[in-house]
């Protein structure tokens, strides 16, 4: 699958320190430790619908990671999956009357134009979970295999799913308990009431072919992947175990992160799908979590059509820390309005205030797992100086533009 073109990114001086990230699974800050290419995988979209700003935090997030470790010295080895064959695909495009691969196309099309006005660095692999099913048929037939999936006994239908426990260490990246298992994964596309299961949070792995239904040949049956499958078979064959970060929205921590590492797991035993574990949070609408469900969601391409900036559209997300959830509204909208343009009125100064202390501190904060606040204040703090005192550096503004280009992805 295509991804979207390549974001130029200024050459900064010098280089930040390492990162810190808080591990989801750890309950902790700790340093994320990479070889020269560091590897990070992050859960796409399932095309049904626009990107709207919780898609945009939860990307602009790891678009920060991999800034943070390009300006540490490391190349970035991105991966990014797209769920394009799925039930709220086909549910949508029933209700729309267009074909399922029709909608899917086109809101692929949309999201690229959205991540490349937002200037978000693209993947090197950007792989569709239909053009991937030969690499998720290969990887449940070893389940089988191994004993950690099973079909359900049943003739008409006969769906594998994975046996939770088939690892031994399954719950560790949540640290869930069982009754809060048992909720989610009711309320977040499980089928804890399906029959022939031998337990409700068993995962469904291949989904026989139903009518209607896309499907795909299989050893097992003709049919189609389940959701968490997809991204295990795909991190997999690109990054192995083990690789630096997996990323995605603080909702998919349970039950799809969790699913997707135990289903590597279960082959490798012993050895952890990712070293860290990382979640944005949520963005809420004046005060309501957006949901489809609500209809309060707030789309990227309806706010570049009101000729919304786009750094502004980052700024106002970087306003709170990623990892908490988070209000977006006008006066969010608006303060990240005015921050945009204080800072392009300070940097298209002739002279201004050194910037070598503001750039070090800006590198400190979002290498300390992402301190969007305090990096957004250190540069606020030199724009400030700039505009009222003037300095003597030819080189400072300059130097800021680049910084904010480099590390926070805004163009100044």
């Amino acid at each position: 699958m295509q991804s979207w073109s390549e974001i130029s990114v200024p050459a900064v001086p010098g280089s930040g320190p390492p990162l810190r990230l808080f591990d989801t699974a750890d309950r902790q800050v700790r340093p994320v430790t990479p070889g020269p290419t560091a590897t990070l995988y992050v859960c796409g979209i399932t095309p049904y619908d626009a990107t709207h700003l919780g898609h945009a935090a939860t990307y602009l997030t790891f678009d920060l990671v991999n800034r943070v470790l390009r300006d540490g010295g490391h190349e970035v080895h991105y991966v990014q999956n797209v769920t394009d064959v799925d039930d709220p695909l086909f549910e949508r495009a029933d209700r729309d009357g267009i074909d399922w691969r029709d909608l899917g196309s086109r809101e692929i099309a949309l999201f690229r134009e959205d991540m490349a006005a937002l200037r978000v660095l693209p993947p090197r692999d950007y792989i569709g979970a239909v053009e991937s099913v030969g690499e998720v048929v290969e990887l449940v037939d070893k389940l089988l295999a191994s004993g950690a999936a099973y079909v359900v006994d049943d003739p008409e239908y006969p769906d594998v799913y994975f046996r939770y426990d088939a690892t031994e260490q399954f719950g560790y990246e949540s640290g869930y308990d069982r009754a809060t298992m048992d909720r989610l994964f009711a309320e977040r596309g499980g089928d804890p009431q399906r029959p022939g299961k031998r337990d409700p949070i068993d995962a469904l792995l291949w989904r026989v072919a139903r009518p209607g239904e896309p499907s795909w040949p299989a050893p097992f049956g003709a049919g189609r992947p389940g959701w968490h499958v997809e991204c295990a078979a795909i991190a997999l064959n690109r990054l192995g175990t083990e690789f630096d970060i997996q990323g995605g929205g603080s909702d998919l921590m349970y039950p799809h992160h969790e699913y997707s590492a135990a289903h590597a797991e279960a082959l490798v035993a012993g050895r952890r799908f990712a070293r860290h574990y990382v979640h944005a949070g949520l963005i809420a609408l004046d005060g309501e979590k957006m949901s489809k469900s609500r209809g309060n969601l707030v789309f990227v391409s309806k706010l570049r059509r009101a000729q919304v900036d786009p750094g502004a559209i980052r700024l106002g997300l970087f306003a709170g820390h990623y990892r908490q959830d988070r209000e977006w509204n006008d006066q969010v909208l608006a303060e990240a309005l005015a921050r945009l343009d204080r800072w392009r009125q300070a940097t298209a100064l002739s002279t201004a205030p050194p910037a070598d202390d503001t750039l070090a501190r800006v590198r400190q904060h979002l290498a300390d797992d992402l301190d969007t606040p305090k990096a957004l204040a250190a540069l606020d703090s030199w724009a400030r100086q700039a505009l009222s005192y003037g300095g003597p550096d030819r080189t400072a503004p300059a130097l800021v533009s680049d910084a904010v280009d480099a590390l926070l992805g805004i163009r100044l």
